[in-house]
């Protein structure tokens, strides 16, 4: 009868169980509930840092794009000179259009900012024309295509048909961007800039606390060719493009 009287309180409904099984639950439940609260103390500065970024990246899209309309009505001259090699120089191009967009993504339970990109326009004054022979045709077109330059190509023959140059009919109009990409993973903002003062792109790193309203500034004054230290603000990431130390031809205009 005693084994049966212990073997009931054992499996008693009302709670009223063995103190050595208590005592197993509660342990498990000091365990459990302990690597709860690991988990939620590891996730909140992960969130707390995805927070921060996606804060940043909106606070650069609503001052980016108030700044572009700004530009459009005021349309400055770029201080810069875009060399495309030795087949054209565009010197000084006039700020036309331009306007920012976004991009968002689900990370983490959250949705964030996935990019920020500024697209702009400046006009180099109208067409150029370029007169070349055939064999350097495929060389320049090659240039001309990395450069997002728009053109047209026909050919001129002779009176026995004979193709004796290649002409290259180029506008002058520059396709140029800046993109804020982050990477929540590492707590970093990359910042690549596309045709901004060359036919190249550049790509910078920021911490996301030096993405501010300086940063910006000094980011616009580097795209209208002003004095302006944004290439020293952060480390650089990648240069890609090559730069040509050719003395540049002297094209012929339309």
């Amino acid at each position: 009868m005693q084994l049966q009287t212990n073997m009931a309180e054992a499996h008693d409904p009302a709670g009223r169980t063995d103190p050595l099984r208590r005592s197993l639950l509660d342990k498990l439940r000091e365990k459990s509930d302990a690597l709860r609260a690991q988990g939620e103390a590891a996730r909140k500065p992960m969130e707390e840092g995805l927070k921060d970024i996606d804060r940043v990246l909106w606070r650069t899209f609503r001052w980016l794009d108030e700044a572009m309309g700004h530009l459009a009505v005021i349309r400055p001259k770029v201080g810069h000179s875009f060399r495309l090699h030795n087949v054209l120089t565009i010197e000084r191009p006039q700020f036309d259009r331009g306007f920012v967009s976004f991009r968002r993504r689900a990370l983490a339970g959250m949705e964030v900012l996935e990019h920020v990109e500024a697209f702009y326009r400046l006009e180099g004054g109208g067409p150029v024309s370029l007169r070349v022979s055939p064999a350097s045709a495929t060389s320049i077109e090659e240039k001309l295509r990395g450069s997002t330059l728009p053109y047209q190509y026909q050919t001129e023959q002779d009176e026995r048909r004979v193709v004796r140059y290649g002409l290259f009919t180029v506008q002058t109009a520059i396709a140029a961007s800046v993109r804020f990409q982050p990477d929540y993973h590492h707590q970093v903002i990359e910042v690549t800039l596309r045709n901004v003062d060359r036919f190249e792109s550049v790509s910078l790193e920021f911490a996301p606390d030096k993405m501010n309203e300086s940063a910006l500034e000094d980011m616009v004054k580097f795209m209208l060719g002003e004095p302006n230290g944004f290439l020293r603000r952060a480390p650089l990431a990648l240069i890609r493009g090559r730069r040509d130390d050719a003395t540049p031809a002297s094209p012929q205009r339309a």
